[in-house]
């Protein structure tokens, strides 16, 4: 990635901020360890000037952060399992395992599904999300598991974003999650961004967050669980998890927003991508695809029901 600059002008409502925080605020893409190092490098100005990193923003300060080229690592096929629910020359649909990462990221470049995917793919994909993340339109976290869409051509690639953009897409998610919900069905609302004090989290967030809507049903009560179906209008990050969480009941074995219980010794939040419903890019015609339950959630809901 070549030298960028990124310029920010700050709203009246962010004064006071310390600067490496807003701009932490300002893009998941940075760190605050990252920017810090990039004050010291007085490569962040503040008005065409040099600051400190306890700066604080005011309003209407105009900063220019100059981002320097990145070195990326190469990024190499592997002889990864893929459980393949339906290929074709523009798409391609698996079943992504738990404790997968979908695209490789600093620190962590291989064992990912996009490793997986070039080899199976010979490097036919899209290339439109960059060198990391080739055929990627959409992703699911490391420990949810279910259906992900892959893209082979750059023509496949933007007419699914449009899909996602218009939320058309059907996105259908199982969970289970703590306590019981006495409703049936609902709908939580709420703007989902990062948190304001924990940059590993997000939150529903009425300053900076984007809008964000969960339809979800009840499938199944048990004593102190419930089991659930979660319908996405949005498709924000941790959505389904921020959503749950803000209404009282954080998915069993979350280790990011749930009680830090975990009883049933679960690896990361029970969450599964189920159905995946769009109309294909080239031919025009609407596919659905349901990935089955994982092992594991199975023998989570046969416990709970004894």
């Amino acid at each position: 990635m070549p030298e960028k600059i990124i310029c920010y002008d700050v709203s009246m409502e962010d004064s006071d901020l310390r600067i490496d925080k807003y701009l932490s605020l300002q893009s998941e893409e940075f760190s605050r360890s990252f920017i810090q190092k990039l004050i010291r490098d007085s490569q962040i100005k503040v008005n065409d000037k040099a600051i400190k990193a306890n700066y604080k923003v005011r309003g209407e300060d105009r900063i220019q952060m100059i981002v320097p080229e990145m070195i990326i690592p190469d990024i190499l096929p592997e002889a990864l399992p893929l459980d393949i629910l339906y290929e074709d020359d523009e798409v391609l649909v698996v079943n992504k395992p738990k404790g997968m990462v979908v695209h490789p990221s600093a620190g962590h470049y291989s064992g990912t599904l996009v490793n997986g995917v070039m080899y199976h793919c010979r490097n036919h994909l899209s290339g439109i999300n960059g060198v990391m993340r080739p055929g990627i339109v959409h992703r699911i976290d490391k420990d949810t598991t279910g259906a992900l869409m892959i893209c082979k051509t750059d023509s496949a690639h933007r007419n699914l974003a449009g899909q996602l953009k218009e939320h058309t897409i059907k996105r259908r998610y199982r969970a289970v999650v703590s306590g019981v919900i006495k409703e049936e069905e609902g709908t939580i609302e709420g703007p989902i961004g990062r948190h304001p004090t924990d940059r590993k989290k997000m939150a529903i967030n009425y300053k900076n967050g984007k809008d964000a809507v969960t339809h979800f049903t009840v499938l199944e009560r048990f004593q102190n669980a419930t089991y659930v179906e979660c319908r996405l209008e949005t498709g924000r990050t941790h959505q389904i998890r921020v959503h749950m969480t803000g209404k009282g009941h954080p998915l069993l074995g979350d280790e990011i927003y749930g009680s830090g219980k975990n009883p049933y010794h679960l690896q990361g939040q029970t969450l599964h991508a189920m159905v995946l419903g769009f109309v294909h890019p080239a031919t025009g015609e609407y596919m659905e695809f349901q990935a089955p339950l994982p092992e594991y959630f199975e023998k989570l809901l046969n416990l709970l029901r004894k």
